[in-house]
């Protein structure tokens, strides 16, 4: 993995974004969801919510391999030059016990508006090991 230093594309998109892309495959090929995601203190672990009924789940339990996009594209032909993004590749896996404990107080504190569908029995809160990170700055 990339070193990640402070004031880096990355920092800035995590920062600034609350959803991210979330790629996934499964028998029926890829899918794109949009997720509200958190991220470790040392950015090598990404953290999101979803219900336990939806194809994302099926692709998650077929495939644990993932990409996360996190962008701050803000639309229009002129921001081609100014936009970034990183895609962030790893492998997601539902939490449980103390680990789950700790990562859902971090994403509470990142979307308290989403705490009551986090602890829902219905929602599985996922983790992402980073394997690989892709800055990209600029339209290429």
């Amino acid at each position: 993995m990339s070193a990640i230093e402070s004031g880096s594309t990355l920092e800035r998109l995590v920062s600034g974004q609350r959803l991210a892309v979330l790629a996934t495959s499964g028998a029926a090929g890829p899918y794109l969801s949009l997720v509200a995601f958190a991220a470790s203190a040392d950015r090598r672990s990404f953290y999101f919510v979803t219900s336990r009924n939806t194809r994302k789940w099926a692709n998650l339990e077929a495939e644990s391999r993932v990409a996360l996009l996190i962008d701050d594209r803000p639309g229009g032909q002129a921001d081609f030059s100014r936009s970034a993004a990183v895609t962030i590749t790893g492998t997601a896996r539902e939490l449980s016990g103390e680990e789950r404990g700790i990562a859902l107080e971090l994403y509470k504190a990142r979307h308290p508006e989403l705490a009551e569908f986090a602890r829902s029995p219905a929602s599985a809160l996922l983790k992402i090991t980073v394997s690989d990170l892709y800055p990209v700055n600029g339209f290429k």
